[in-house]
């Protein structure tokens, strides 16, 4: 399906950085063109988070599937400041944790203000109003995105503690990899019993979550991240559909984050290949629920990063062969702004330049909200 030129497998990162790689997708994927919901009453939240994923990295997908994305359904577009507290380069702790809390924090934290105080998130602000909650990701449920919206940790590094605060995040549905910090822990706890002991069911694999019916579903997959597109195929698109599907039976609503965690990887690791193949699953995802949120018409969904990785230039390329030609001219974040795509009621909300803390504040003054 993939054609990669220029750099071969197993080099490192650095000896990618400033050279020219060359993509090529050979079997373009189908688009959906969607109708704009007439309707303003929102009703559901979902929030979409490509990590590390920047303007650069959307042109560059759009270019290769031949000048097609999902992503042109959005209704609105904005762009977010990233930086933190006292970094003007954030990371995925203190830029997730603006995303999830309206307010920006210290570099590594999750989840906390900077003096480690735990903060009010979209979960909880979900589960206050009696509506239902969701986190869906690719990575391990202690890596830093999650960790934003459901943990509460000072350092991200902290991984056995992070996962410990699952206990009590409230999330109806979770979806994510990292077994290994749930079980076999140093401090001899299960933490898969103890959720069970909450409530939930605890389920190993999507087979067993495709036929869970409703109630407190609690998937774990894999002993930490979950495999590359590749392997895991739509996974993503899927668990997103089915907790949707799930907690889509609370009449009053939910708020569903849903993460394309690895594209941040790929950046860090500056292979252009890899990179895209995650960009376009997760535009595959967000088409699946963008198709979903047309037919529902309550439902608004925001789509944006947490910060940008690896700072791809697209210096060449072919929009009629699907190719590109890039650069990364790093192996950590950059301090670009990033995008903010809406759709659905509510949109216009979304328009402008913005900290990504107002991303929190700007659903939580939707009405109704």
């Amino acid at each position: 399906m993939i054609a990669l030129g220029a750099m071969p497998a197993g080099v490192s990162a650095q000896s990618k950085r400033d050279v020219e790689q060359t993509y090529v997708l050979n079997q373009p994927y189908e688009t959906v063109k969607l109708k704009v919901p007439k309707g303003k009453k929102v009703k559901n939240v979902i929030l979409m988070i490509g990590d590390g994923m920047s303007l650069m990295h959307v042109y560059s997908a759009w270019t290769a599937n031949r000048g097609k994305l999902n992503l042109d359904n959005a209704m609105a577009v904005g762009l977010s400041k990233t930086y933190c507290l006292d970094k003007l380069i954030t990371d995925s702790g203190a830029g997730g944790t603006a995303l999830a809390t309206g307010q920006k924090t210290i570099y590594h934290a999750v989840g906390v203000d900077a003096k480690g105080n735990p903060l009010t998130t979209l979960v909880d602000v979900a589960k206050e109003t009696n509506r239902s909650a969701g986190v869906v990701v690719t990575c391990r449920l202690n890596d830093a995105t999650p960790a934003d919206f459901c943990c509460h940790n000072i350092d991200r590094d902290e991984a056995e503690a992070i996962t410990v605060d699952y206990l009590n995040c409230g999330a109806d549905f979770v979806f994510g990899g990292g077994s290994k910090y749930f079980e076999n822990r140093t401090d001899g706890r299960n933490l898969f019993n103890e959720l069970q002991g909450k409530g939930y069911q605890v389920l190993r694999s999507w087979d067993e979550l495709a036929k869970a019916k409703g109630g407190k579903l609690f998937t774990v997959t894999d002993s930490l991240d979950l495999p590359v597109p590749a392997q895991r195929g739509d996974i993503l698109a899927k668990a997103s559909l089915k907790a949707i599907e799930v907690l889509n039976q609370n009449k009053k609503g939910f708020f569903l984050m849903v993460e394309g965690s690895q594209l941040d990887d790929y950046g860090h690791f500056n292979d252009l290949d890899m990179l895209m193949q995650e960009v376009h699953d997760f535009d595959r995802t967000i088409g699946k629920v963008f198709e979903w949120a047309a037919q529902d018409g309550e439902t608004l969904v925001i789509v944006t990063a947490d910060h940008e990785t690896g700072g791809l230039t697209l210096v060449d390329g072919n929009l009629a062969e699907g190719k590109i030609v890039g650069k990364f001219s790093t192996g950590g974040h950059s301090g670009v702004m990033v995008p903010v795509y809406a759709f659905g009621p509510g949109a216009e909300q979304f328009t402008g330049i913005y900290e990504n803390s107002d991303i929190f504040k700007k659903i939580t003054a939707l009405k109704g909200w």
